[in-house]
């Protein structure tokens, strides 16, 4: 770029910033003139309502000064206001007229709203002096609709106090009352102690004119000590002179006198006579005033003008130049928008993108939610039968060889259950919402049932368990024995599924005790296949094994090691892998228990001291559609002497307990027709005695409270243990005896 031209753009620029930086100074200026011009005007109405009238005089004359110096007209409408509310309380009202007319003329021409609703409420109080009530309250109306547009809440107050003296000197004193009424919490909340006291007094007023006179002296008691205190001098005089008045209406005269001297010599002060000196004064100073600010005017836009000749070809320079620079940045600028729109188009497609992505995972979360409901009452109501059917084969006498295995079936069919539970939640699992249950157990006997359990699948694969239990384990510790046992199934069962013609190693050892806390060591070990580094990064997640050939050659869903490894999770525990392909694998962990010295009552120490003898001959109706299930509950209650009928829905249930007189009610949940939870509701409506147990399938943890408000007694989920089904019978059954 040649020389020449950056010489110019340099002037340019440096034209501009100095321009500029005496813009900034000039509006620093003007901002410092109008909040001199603000306090003079705020002086002259304190020193207006505290009766200093030379004091605001000389403020105003100062406010006026300023604003035409500076030709500022929003200023000078202020002051003449202000000039008007102290003519006003001269008495001079037409001086004062005049001024608030000037006043609101400017106001008008400028659009000041603000200005304008202050103008009309002074000019009302003026008219109403004047007695030209009609016009009095036409500007107090234009006021109150400007105060309340504009939410002026200063001048609030004061328009209710206008409007009262308007009311009284209309002979309405009833309507002035409520004016200051409505007006006293304005200024209170303000704390605008002249207004208040004015208000006291025309309220005082008021209450005389209508022969309130008691309440009139309180009131004007009130007036009179703010006047007091505050150094209110008129309001002082007002409020004697109005006692005078009140007092002669009830008879006092001596009373009355009292006070009227008082208030004449108030009246008859330096300061009330001077106030014809000061209306004099003010007059011929701001006449004078006036002429000299025209004139001041004049040589103001003379000057102004020859500024803007001299200024005028160097803005057109100016103005071109810059131009021409705006140009170039608005062409640059064009680029930069086309390029922000092209890149907010693409992250508005990313967003869209994501929020359908989202819909998506919450609709397949729904779906996933939906299916578990469903299938949780399809695996559980066979399992009940398997459970049911190994509890009577049990009490049927068996050979020592035949119990044996169907203890086995019956600890295999409380794991199935614990399986269906954690597979189930398996989103429980992982949002740590399933709670560990706290209980007494012998882990010893705990492991070996895990043993015999998983005995016959080792056998199948030749292969050998080898079990080191530590001696020094105290027999009974507190814990979660269902949450142990399919730890260890998972655990053992993938090692005997990985192992062909070889041994697995299952080890638990203490490792410390302090006080009654332990601290135990769990190692299973096999010389199996083994698990190569690689997949050894993913084998605890969800639906994961080593490879889509063991998967094929082994089987399995992949969901065993996940759920170990967020039971242990839950536990404060972590699992530990050490493995080689070709070498086996390790699984380790620790986990913390208490040692279980009191005797806590469970389930089973309840049923040895149950009383059988409570529930002989006892009449039971038994709810299910699932014919398998009747079959089980009725064998399971008949063989200890219970009367036993059967409904296969919630209607035949609903007929036969009004027909007949059972002493509890078994009532399936899931039916064909209505619910159990429905024909429960509709029972309840002819019988509130009869005990009714809930046999559900259906997760308990957030449905306890509706089964409870729907009337029933106790709730036996299913499938259940025998134990527990009899133990809330026998409670279910004793409560109605004793009631009875």
């Amino acid at each position: 770029m040649p020389i020449q031209i950056k010489h110019f753009i340099l002037i340019i620029l440096l034209s501009c910033y100095f321009k500029t930086f005496s813009q900034v100074e000039g509006i620093e200026q003007n901002t410092q003139v109008k909040d001199s011009i603000e306090n003079y005007l705020t002086k002259a109405s304190e020193a207006i309502n505290t009766d200093q009238l030379a004091t605001a005089l000389h403020n105003i004359t100062q406010a006026k000064e300023l604003a035409i110096a500076h030709q500022d007209q929003t200023y000078s409408a202020k002051a003449n206001r202000v000039l008007a509310e102290l003519y006003l309380e001269l008495g001079d009202l037409k001086s004062a007229k005049e001024q608030i007319i000037k006043a609101i003329k400017i106001q008008t021409e400028q659009g000041d709203e603000n200005g304008l609703g202050n103008s009309y409420n002074v000019c009302g109080a003026i008219l109403t002096k004047e007695k030209d009530f009609e016009t009095a309250k036409k500007h107090l109306d234009l006021a109150s609709s400007l105060i309340e547009k504009n939410n002026i809440k200063v001048l609030e107050g004061p328009l209710k106090i206008n409007f009262g003296l308007l009311s009284i000197a209309m002979n309405e004193p009833e309507a002035a009352i409520e004016h200051f009424n409505s007006g006293l919490p304005k200024i209170e909340s303000l704390n605008q102690s002249y207004y208040k006291a004015k208000l006291y007094i025309g309220k005082a007023k008021a209450q005389m004119m209508i022969g309130l006179l008691d309440d009139a002296v309180a009131t004007n008691e009130l007036a009179m000590q703010i006047g007091s205190e505050m150094g209110y001098f008129e309001i002082q005089s007002e409020s004697f002179e109005l006692y005078s008045q009140i007092y002669q209406e009830k008879g006092e005269f001596e009373t009355s006198l009292t006070n009227l001297r008082s208030h004449q010599k108030i009246k008859d002060s330096l300061f009330s006579i001077n106030k014809e000196i000061i209306a004099q004064e003010a007059g011929a100073k701001l006449n004078l005033e006036d002429d000299k600010f025209e004139i001041e005017e004049l040589k103001e836009e003379n000057k102004q003008q020859q500024k803007s000749l001299k200024l005028g070809r160097l803005t057109t320079i100016l103005s071109i130049a810059l131009i021409t620079i705006l140009s170039l940045l608005t062409l640059s600028l064009y680029k930069n928008n086309n390029l922000r729109a092209r890149a907010n188009e693409l992250l508005q497609n990313k967003n869209t993108e994501l929020i359908l992505a989202k819909e998506n995972a919450e609709r397949a979360s729904e779906a996933k939610v939906q299916f578990l409901s469903t299938i949780t009452h399809e695996l559980r109501t066979p399992l009940y039968a398997v459970t049911g059917l190994t509890h009577l084969l049990l009490e049927e006498s068996p050979t020592p060889n035949q119990k044996e295995h169907l203890n086995s079936l019956k600890f295999s069919g409380e794991y199935l259950l614990s399986l269906i539970n954690n597979i189930l939640d398996l989103n429980k699992l992982e949002a740590n919402k399933v709670e560990i249950e706290n209980t007494s157990f012998n882990l010893q006997k705990r492991i070996n049932d895990v043993l015999i359990a998983l005995g016959k699948s080792a056998k199948d694969r030749n292969n050998k368990l080898h079990y080191d239990f530590d001696k020094s384990i105290p027999a009974k510790l507190k814990g979660d024995p269902l949450k142990i046992s399919q730890i260890l199934i998972n655990l053992i069962g993938n090692s005997i599924k990985f192992t062909q013609n070889g041994d697995i190693w299952i080890k638990v050892k203490m490792i410390n005790r302090i006080e009654n806390k332990v601290f135990l060591h769990f190692e299973i070990k096999d010389n199996g296949v083994g698990i190569s580094d690689k997949k050894q990064q993913s084998i605890f997640e969800n639906f994961t094994q080593g490879s889509v050939q063991i998967n094929r050659k082994f089987g399995g869903t992949g969901l065993g090691l996940s759920i170990v490894k967020n039971l242990l999770s839950l536990m404060d525990s972590e699992i530990k892998l050490e493995s080689e392909l070709g070498q086996g694998s390790r699984f380790h962990f620790d986990l913390k228990f208490e040692v279980f010295e009191d005797v806590v009552s469970n389930y089973q120490e309840e049923a040895k001291k149950i009383d059988y003898s409570v529930m002989v001959d006892k009449k039971v109706l038994v709810v299910e559609d699932n014919k398998i299930n009747q079959l089980i509950t009725r064998k399971i209650l008949e063989k200890n002497k219970m009367i036993c009928d059967v409904a296969d829905n919630g209607d035949i249930a609903i007929n036969k307990t009004k027909n007949n007189d059972f002493d509890l009610i078994l009532m399936d949940i899931h039916m064909p027709g209505i619910s159990g939870i429905e024909a429960t509701k509709q029972i309840r409506e002819f019988n509130t005695e009869i005990p009714i147990v809930a046999l559900t399938a259906v997760t308990l943890d957030d449905n306890l409270d509706e089964f409870y408000h729907n009337g029933f007694n106790d709730i036996i989920p299913k499938p259940y243990k025998t134990e527990e089904f009899f133990t809330k019978l026998h409670k279910a059954l004793s409560k109605k005896q004793t009631t009875s």
